[in-house]
């Protein structure tokens, strides 16, 4: 995955949507720290992993895919936010051990709400390192996450135009 194309075309949709709506000199940590955890829910929701008591069946893979990448969406922009971007492309590991998707989840959960505590490049590493773990546990390559990355933040653009 090339991470660093991913920060450059974020950077240039969160320019747009700021100058759009006036939000250059407004800081929007915390509603992207928001954004990003209703974003998590609505993943989350779409597997099911969580849903003991129902027996139907996760969304489509592709849908599940694209709920992932509006997550990616905001992990990016957060790092763009803080400075973070030219620091991501060295060490990045992702999680490790034989974990259910649930507490995976939850894992991703904690370390956004660590990160929002302690906005620092560690604490950012960890959010985007759990969260590609979630995308692995999810069955995602790294290839189709960056396309279907691509696609959504030409829809994102295109949402823009029309007022979204």
């Amino acid at each position: 995955m090339n991470i660093s194309a991913l920060f450059d075309m974020q950077r240039a949709l969160d320019n747009k949507i700021e100058r759009q709506h006036g939000l250059e000199n407004e800081s929007l940590t915390q509603r992207k720290i928001l954004a990003l955890l209703v974003e998590l829910g609505e993943l989350a929701n779409e597997t099911r992993c969580f849903k003991f008591w129902s027996t139907k069946a996760p969304s489509e893979r592709t849908v599940i895919l694209e709920e992932y990448v509006d997550g990616i969406h905001f992990i990016l922009s957060l790092g763009i936010g803080q400075g973070f971007e030219n620091d991501t492309v060295i060490n990045l590991k992702s999680g490790s051990g034989d974990v259910s998707l649930t507490h995976q989840f939850l894992m991703v959960f904690e370390s956004i709400s660590l990160f929002e505590k302690n906005p620092e490049l560690p604490s950012y590493l960890t959010v985007l390192g759990e969260y590609l773990y979630l995308g692995e546990l999810l069955g995602f390559t790294a290839d189709e996450i960056e396309k279907a990355y691509l696609l959504k933040n030409e829809i994102n653009h295109d949402r823009q135009k029309k007022g979204y």
